[in-house]
């Protein structure tokens, strides 16, 4: 008898082979964000992002923080609340603010799936006390380093550096631990800001391991299920360019613009731009700035072509995005974001509330006036 199991649905990795190879969508959960300020603007962060979650999206912007340490924290659940991620960074800038330490730590997990692999006994009885629940989780480590190379009235030029280590787990079946490098240039030139992420620069490598007990593998083969190997999943590295443009509108108010283009190497994608094998995926995210105090956000990403509502006869086409918006709002060194962000796209919503919150960790005896 054949059992479909829906707690072996949740390994994509089953049909790993042993041997090293690319995965188009590996490490997934780290395109997701981090920060409601960066979600809300559409992803498009690489060339303006100056705070802490610069660890995230660009290294070299987490020279933005200056005088004194900051701490990033985020929470937002996806899929009805299935799907669970967490944000936390600190950033630690030195002596002269010429260079700033981060640490970063991220976690995607969807906990309490049920293990129906001993649902159904070997006379063919259904006992549902064999059902167990596991959790399937992926972590990441994200270390990083930025320098000053230049700063002056006019232009400032900033380089970083990130090493990642990555660590999933599906239960107490499978594990995998990972490691890769990711670099960042800023430039700022007057009003105009040009950001590069080179992401996965020397390809990321996830080591899975299987541990499975002689009863699970044979339930496993009984019902026809692949018994997986140790094998090697890699990261094609990618590269994002940024623009961006600082636009004074009054005393009070200005408007920050960017453009992000985010170029994969693997292949054709579902993309504006898609090639064999580069794809490019373009976000578009904008932040009004009042008095620095209140901010308003908004962008689109993640442009698709997909088949329109309810035309399944002609298969027509049509160009999908996902809209966000989002707020924030500072109060002396306390900064708290929100995101209204879109899983899905314009015409058929699944909307999500994202959180963040920034603390400066100001010496109340050296704060400013």
């Amino acid at each position: 008898m054949k059992l479909k199991l829906f707690a072996l649905a949740a390994f994509g990795l089953l049909s790993f082979s042993s041997f090293a190879q690319f995965r188009k969508y590996s490490n997934e959960f780290l395109n997701i964000g981090a920060g409601a300020r960066g979600l809300a603007m559409g992803s498009a962060q690489v060339a303006s992002v100056q705070d802490g979650t610069a660890g995230y999206w660009n290294p070299a912007g987490l020279t933005g923080v200056k005088d004194h340490s900051q701490v990033n924290a985020m929470h937002a659940e996806y899929f009805a609340g299935i799907g669970k991620y967490d944000y936390l960074s600190l950033a630690l800038p030195t002596a002269g603010n010429k260079r700033t330490i981060g640490i970063s730590a991220l976690r995607f997990a969807v906990d309490d799936i049920m293990n129906t692999l001993f649902l159904v006994e070997p006379d063919g009885s259904i006992n549902y006390n064999n059902i167990q629940a596991f959790s399937s989780a992926d972590y990441a480590f994200i270390f990083s380093l930025a320098q000053k190379l230049k700063e002056t009235p006019n232009k400032n030029i900033n380089f970083g550096v990130n090493a990642k280590v990555i660590h999933r787990s599906v239960g107490s079946f499978a594990k995998a631990w990972g490691f890769g490098l990711d670099a960042g240039l800023q430039i700022r030139a007057n009003k105009w800001r040009f950001g590069i992420a080179a992401r996965d620069v020397t390809t990321t490598f996830n080591s899975w391991s299987f541990s499975f007990t002689e009863k699970e593998k044979e339930a496993l083969y009984l019902t026809n299920n692949d018994i997986p190997v140790k094998s090697t999943e890699m990261t094609a590295p990618r590269l994002i360019l940024g623009v961006g443009h600082d636009f004074k509108l009054s005393n009070k108010l200005s408007l920050l613009a960017e453009a992000n283009f985010d170029l994969t190497f693997d292949g054709r994608r579902n993309t504006v731009l898609s090639a064999d094998p580069v794809s490019v995926d373009p976000k578009i995210g904008a932040e009004l700035n009042i008095n620095n105090v209140v901010f308003l956000r908004g962008g689109i990403n993640n442009f698709q072509r997909a088949l329109s509502d309810g035309d399944t006869l002609n298969q027509k086409k049509v160009w999908i995005y996902q809209p966000s918006a989002g707020a924030g709002f500072r109060l002396q060194n306390v900064r708290i974001d929100y995101a209204f962000t879109n899983l899905a796209n314009q015409s058929n919503p699944l909307y999500t509330h994202v959180f963040s919150l920034q603390f400066d960790l100001v010496n109340n005896n050296k704060r400013k006036k």
